[in-house]
C-alpha cells in the first residue's frame, strides 16, 4: 500500500548503489530507499515520498557525508530538467556503474557469464556529444522553487525548452544545454526572442493551442545544421517572419524546414515537411573501418534515424565488425536495420548485406544512402521482422553467416528468436539499448548459443543509458 507524506524525513541513510533508471539506492537498517538527488557513497537525510511495503521513494535534503564519486553539475538546471540526471556523478563513477549494470543483468537475467568481458567503452566527450534534440515550446513554463521563494513576479511565461521528468504538460525554460554543440543553443534562445518580439503565440499543452510547438535541431560531424519546426496552427505572416529572421541571423542553417502540426500528439512522421531553405537532408559523415575504403556520407533528414552521438556510434560499429570477425565471401543479415547504417558498415567487409526494417521511410534511406556510397553489395527490405524472416526470404537471400540485430528497447519478438534458433547461424551479434531485454532473449538463445564475448557502449553520458554489444557463437559440443 502507498501512501503519500512529505513531513516524513529518515535521517542518515547511507546510498550504497545505483538502481533500475539509475535511481540511487540507500539503506537504513531493513529498509530500502529510492532516492533523488543523491550517488552512491552519500549519507544523507531522505524526504519520503511515497512509501510502500518493500521501499519506500524521497529525495536528499540534508547530507552528512559527500561521496568521494560526487562533483558539481555543470548546468544551471540540472534537478530540474530531467534530461541529465548523473550529471553530479563523475564520468568514471557513470562508467563503472553502467559496466556493473550490463554484467548484471547478464548474470541475473540470463544467468549467464560472458566467456570476455570486454571494458566498457568511454566517450572521449561526455558533453555536447547529441547530434539531435528537440525543444518543446509552452506559454505556462516551470516556475522552480527558488524563483517562488524569491518573491519576484512572472508575468511572461512564455518558454521553450524540455518537459519535467513525470509532467507532460510541464516544460523549463532552458537558457544553455549541454548536450549538443553550438549552435543549438544560440538557435533556440534566438527563436525566443522572435516568436515574444513578435507577439507569436507559443503553445498550450492542455488547450492544443499556439503557433511555436516543438523545435528539433540537428548537427553533424560535417558541422552542417538543420532546425525543423512543428508549428501548431498555419500562420504566414509569423512563419515568414520566423524563417526569414533565423536565415539571417544564422546563415550556417544549412536546412531550415517545418511542418504544420494540428494532431493531439507530436509525432513528426505523419507530417508532411516542407523545405524553407536549403536542403532537406544533412550529411553526416563516418570514418571508414579500413584505410582502403572511402568515408561512408548518410543523408539525414527530418524523420530519419541516426545514432544520436555520432563519434561513439563509430566506435559501436567497430566493436560490432570486430565482433562479428568476417571471412571473405561471407553473407550478414542486418534485423532491425533503420536506416542501414550498421549494414552499411559491414558492406565494408562482408561479400553481401541483407537488412530487414519494418519502416518504409526508413529503408528507403537506407537505399539511398547505399546508392549514394556506391555500396553495391547491401540491399533492403522492408517487413514487419517476425514475419519478413522466413523460409521464402532465406531461399531468396541466402543463408546467412553472420546476422547482427539491433532491436529496439523491447527486444525481439519471440518469433524471431525461435527463427533465429531454428537457423542456427554460426555468430550473432547482438546490440541492445536495453541489457535487460538482451538479457532476457539471451535466455533463449542460450540452448544453442554461447555468449563468447560483451561489452557496454557508453552513447549516452550524464544518463543511465548504456548500449551493451554481445558475441553468440553457435555451440557445437
Amino acid at each position: 500500500m502507498g501512501r503519500r507524506d512529505k513531513n516524513v524525513v529518515v535521517t542518515e541513510v547511507e546510498i550504497v548503489d545505483l538502481g533500475a533508471k539509475g535511481k540511487a539506492v540507500g539503506k537504513k537498517d531493513s529498509a530500502v530507499f529510492f532516492v533523488e538527488g543523491a550517488v552512491p557513497g552519500d549519507v544523507c537525510d531522505v524526504q519520503v515520498f511515497k512509501k510502500k511495503k518493500s521501499f519506500a521513494e524521497g529525495k536528499a535534503v540534508h547530507f552528512h557525508t559527500y561521496s568521494p564519486d560526487r562533483i558539481e553539475a555543470v548546468c544551471e538546471h540540472f534537478g530540474t530538467c530531467g534530461g541529465c540526471k548523473w550529471q553530479n556523478l563523475s564520468y568514471e563513477a557513470q562508467l563503472r556503474y553502467k559496466e556493473k549494470d550490463t554484467l548484471s543483468n547478464l548474470k541475473k537475467i540470463g544467468r549467464v557469464v560472458p566467456q570476455e568481458c570486454m571494458p566498457i567503452l568511454g566517450c572521449k566527450e561526455p558533453y555536447h556529444y547529441r547530434n539531435k534534440l528537440e525543444f518543446t515550446f509552452t506559454d505556462y513554463r516551470w516556475i522552480t522553487k527558488a524563483q517562488l521563494d524569491s518573491g519576484e513576479e512572472f508575468p511572461d511565461r512564455n518558454g521553450v525548452g524540455f518537459h519535467i521528468p513525470g509532467f507532460w504538460d510541464k516544460v523549463v525554460d532552458v537558457n544553455k544545454c549541454h548536450l549538443q554543440k553550438d549552435p543549438s543553443n544560440a538557435i533556440r534562445n534566438r527563436v525566443r526572442e522572435i516568436g515574444k518580439e513578435n507577439g507569436m503565440t507559443f503553445y498550450n499543452i492542455r488547450q492544443k493551442s499556439g503557433f511555436l510547438r516543438i523545435m528539433m535541431v540537428r548537427t553533424s560531424t560535417t558541422n552542417e545544421v538543420m532546425v525543423v519546426f512543428q508549428l501548431g496552427e498555419d500562420n504566414p505572416e509569423w512563419m515568414e517572419i520566423l524563417f526569414k529572421t533565423l536565415h539571417t541571423d544564422f546563415p550556417e542553417i544549412t536546412s531550415l524546414q517545418y511542418a504544420i502540426n494540428t494532431k493531439a500528439n507530436d509525432s513528426i512522421y505523419d507530417l508532411d515537411i516542407i523545405c524553407y531553405h536549403g536542403r532537406e537532408y544533412i550529411l553526416e559523415e563516418m570514418p571508414p573501418y579500413y584505410t582502403s575504403k572511402p568515408a561512408l556520407h548518410f543523408r539525414i533528414g527530418p524523420k530519419s534515424f541516426y545514432q544520436t552521438n555520432s563519434d561513439q556510434a563509430f566506435e559501436l560499429y567497430k566493436t560490432a565488425l570486430d565482433f562479428a570477425d568476417l571471412q571473405e565471401g561471407q553473407t550478414v543479415y542486418d534485423l532491425y536495420t533503420g536506416t542501414g547504417t550498421i549494414a552499411l558498415f559491414m558492406a565494408q567487409k562482408a561479400a553481401k548485406v541483407v537488412g530487414i526494417e519494418s519502416v518504409p521511410e526508413a529503408v528507403n534511406a537506407a537505399n539511398e544512402n547505399a546508392e549514394f556510397n556506391k555500396i553495391t553489395n547491401a540491399s533492403f527490405v522492408v517487413g514487419d521482422m517476425k514475419d519478413e524472416l522466413n523460409d521464402a526470404f532465406i531461399a531468396a537471400h541466402g543463408v546467412p553467416d553472420v546476422i547482427v540485430t539491433d532491436p529496439p528497447r523491447d527486444g525481439m519478438h519471440a518469433k524471431v528468436v525461435e527463427k533465429l534458433l531454428e537457423l542456427a547461424v554460426p555468430k550473432i551479434v547482438y546490440v541492445s539499448c536495453n541489457p535487460a531485454t538482451q538479457a532476457r532473449d539471451l535466455i533463449a538463445l542460450s540452448t544453442k548459443y554461447d555468449v563468447v564475448k560483451s561489452r557496454a557502449v557508453d552513447m549516452f553520458p550524464q544518463t543511465h543509458h548504456i548500449e551493451a554489444m554481445a558475441l553468440f557463437e553457435l555451440n557445437v559440443s
